[in-house]
């Protein structure tokens, strides 16, 4: 009787080969770590709120805080280290446990961006409230996205109140764990209110992981020391990660990039825990190139090895990781952003990368595309299989088949290859099969028309919650409310 564990690639020690990739020895871990602490307690983070820097000021000598900067000396970093919770839980909404990180690498849709690019005619229009529950369902229905994070800034909502209806929408289109990103830091309380309005507490399964970012380089600033007091007092896991622009924000070597950047999140980690120790954190950078020529940001395949190396020092801290997702170049679902996909996800999945949250934008990280989200989803359903390596035993090796087959024999209707030959290889669920006859015969078709057909019937098809619209009337009833509290001043 043949096992399920061929297939299935049951972990049994060193039975299994598998792809593993990190970056950096001890030795080099170590490197890196010194050079943050030497940033920290020499150079120093400007901090801008004075709750911040009281709760600094208390923990360590008055003299190391000096106006708005403070020097924070590698005693208490390591003791943050060692207060910060090693794993971490997400539900669903549901309240059931989704995962639990640091685990395999987990994907998410979004990317707060400005435009949408219809997925009929790669037309770029501004990203408006439909389009953010049109994508939520889209991400919802897609099996390798394991979180939805905030797509877009509405643009067809007043400023003051844009953050909570995205929230709204966000949450009444999926099931799956969200990760909000709330540009107003004064409304952020107040979408959190929303969301326990509708659902009760949120720290005793918490599904929804706000994103917080400090300023590079190495400023707390105080719209995000607030976000942080609020979503610790509510018991709520913080993804805390920056952004760096190498020659611009950053030192331009991979090395100096990757020290600040680190030392950065070893400062928010420390505040986090003077705020409350043991507060869950997931730390992680999003190291881009800033551009010359073009006065944007772009990621380069150097940009993927700092990543890798943020993992790599994550992992050396026991800490959940929070990295890139390979999105931000392309066109559209083009051979650009093929690419970046590709070789985002593939890293992810063979290395120490917790979350991957912001897949789905092109354009400059300006253009949120539900057909590069579709497409994303093949690849990291490839991606998975090919880390999760194969088995070595000997059933799966099967000496008794080879020797039945014998030389100039075959396995055609061997016990293995009929219980395994429609489960051994990948077939994708977007793009045919097709050799030179059938390609001819199909009338030459593009994988391009493929992909594009087949985001359009999934978006025809994808259904939102039961509750949809009761989470839909009552969330607007909230805003209203809201709004009518507020009076001129929303």
């Amino acid at each position: 009787m043949l096992s399920n564990n061929i297939q299935e690639g049951t972990m049994e020690g060193n039975k299994v080969i598998k792809p593993n990739l990190s970056l950096m020895n001890q030795e080099q871990i170590q490197q890196v770590h010194d050079y943050s602490l030497q940033i920290l307690s020499s150079v120093g983070v400007r901090v801008d709120s004075k709750q911040a820097r009281m709760l600094f000021t208390k923990a360590i000598s008055s003299k190391a805080v000096e106006d708005e900067l403070v020097r924070i000396p590698p005693k208490l970093v390591e003791w943050a280290l060692r207060a910060a919770p090693s794993t971490i839980d997400v539900y669903d909404r549901s309240s059931l446990l989704a995962f639990r990180l640091p685990d395999r690498a987990r994907f998410g849709i979004g990317a707060t961006d400005l435009y949408f690019q219809d997925p009929k005619t790669d037309n770029i229009v501004p990203f408006a409230r439909k389009h953010i529950g049109l994508s939520a369902r889209l991400g919802h229905s897609l099996p390798n996205f394991d979180v939805i994070s905030t797509m877009g800034i509405l643009q067809d909502i007043p400023p003051k109140v844009s953050d909570l209806y995205a929230t709204l929408e966000m949450t009444a289109n999926t099931t799956k764990p969200i990760i909000i990103l709330i540009s107003n830091e004064h409304v952020f309380p107040i979408v959190l209110d929303l969301l326990e309005y509708l659902h009760g507490d949120l720290s005793g399964s918490p599904f929804v992981i706000p994103y917080l970012n400090p300023i590079t380089p190495l400023v707390i600033n105080e719209g995000t020391v607030e976000k942080m007091f609020a979503a610790i007092e509510r018991g709520l896991p913080i993804i805390y990660s920056n952004y760096g622009m190498a020659g611009a924000s950053t030192p331009i070597t991979p090395a100096g990039e990757l020290a600040l950047l680190n030392a950065e999140l070893l400062a928010g980690l420390t505040l986090s825990q003077l705020i409350k120790e043991g507060a869950p954190m997931i730390l992680g950078s999003l190291p881009a190139y800033f551009d010359m020529k073009g006065t944007g940001s772009l990621y380069d395949p150097k940009s993927y090895l700092i990543d890798l190396a943020c993992a790599d020092m994550m992992d050396h801290y026991g800490l959940p990781h929070a990295g890139t997702s390979g999105s931000g170049q392309g066109w559209g679902a083009d051979l650009i952003a093929s690419g970046h996909q590709w070789m985002n996800h593939l890293i992810s999945c063979m290395s120490k990368v917790g979350l991957a949250p912001f897949v789905g934008d092109n354009l400059g990280s300006l253009v949120f595309s539900p057909t590069v989200i579709v497409y994303a989803n093949d690849i990291i359903e490839q991606t998975r299989l090919f880390a999760k390596g194969f088995l070595m035993n000997d059933e799966a090796v099967g000496m008794d088949e080879i020797a039945q087959a014998g030389p100039g024999g075959n396995f055609l209707l061997s016990e293995l290859t009929l219980k395994l030959c429609r489960k051994t290889y990948y077939q994708s669920s977007i793009f045919e099969k097709l050799n030179l006859e059938k390609w001819r015969a199909r009338g030459c078709p593009k994988a391009d028309d493929s992909l594009r057909e087949y985001t359009l019937k999934l978006l025809d098809e994808s259904e939102p919650p039961e509750d949809h619209s009761d989470l839909l009337a009552k969330g607007e009833a909230f805003i209203k409310g809201f709004v009518n509290s507020q009076g001129d001043r929303v």
